[in-house]
């Protein structure tokens, strides 16, 4: 159970503070603000997912453990609920949603979100794009901006909503369960989850780049 105290110490940036904070419950409003409203293109989705699987081992001996099917249940509503949420936020407002923020990497995102839809489609571009940092905040939005059918995007981010957050969970949750005292490790551990998440942003920045480059 979260320590009542930690709530007006938590870092919204730190996994493990807000795991310590909100407990599950946390999960899900992090997937949903992340995933649904624009202002959460911040948080962190992929080491909070990673950090709660391994904090569901029982031996890791921390100070906080989770339940297993607790987290999952949190995981998956928060990441499905909240890009449905997010569709249909950009369905109604539209590019005027994204125009009102001055954020430049809000707005590369969503350059990136629009590739994504032209050169994969809609069902590719919806499941890839919940592995990729700030791209899966925009996307949702802006599918709906676009006209993307409902069904579509329903299908389509639901199941990869449910290969993301089980997915990198259940990843957290195995390595813990392999690695003995796993717990002084997740620090590190966490901040390469970060650094992995964040590649391929940066190789398609990279990529914009060259392009850019090139026309020029």
């Amino acid at each position: 159970m979260p320590h009542p105290a930690g709530l007006t110490a938590v870092n919204v940036l730190d996994a493990s503070s807000l795991l310590g904070a909100f407990g599950a419950i946390g999960i899900a409003i992090v997937l949903f603000a992340e995933t649904g409203l624009l202002v959460g293109f911040f948080l962190p989705g992929d080491s909070l997912l990673f950090t709660a699987g391994l904090l569901c081992v029982s031996d890791t001996g921390g100070p906080v453990h989770l339940s297993l099917p607790q987290v999952l249940i949190a995981a998956v509503a928060g990441a499905l609920l909240g890009a449905q949420v997010g569709f249909v936020i950009g369905r109604r407002a539209g590019r005027a949603l994204l125009s009102r923020s001055h954020h430049e990497r809000l707005h590369a995102g969503a350059r990136r979100a629009e590739e994504l839809l032209e050169r994969y489609g809609h069902a590719k571009a919806i499941v890839l794009a919940r592995f990729i940092p700030i791209v899966r905040t925009v996307l949702n939005p802006l599918a709906g901006a676009l006209g993307v059918p409902t069904r579509t995007f329903t299908t389509w981010q639901a199941a990869g909503g449910l290969v993301w957050t089980v997915g990198l969970v259940l990843a957290g949750y195995a390595l813990g369960s392999s690695v003995p005292n796993v717990d002084r490790y997740l620090l590190p551990m966490v901040a390469v989850i970060v650094v992995i998440s964040l590649i391929p942003l940066a190789l398609e920045l990279l990529r914009s780049r060259r392009a850019a480059s090139q026309r020029r």
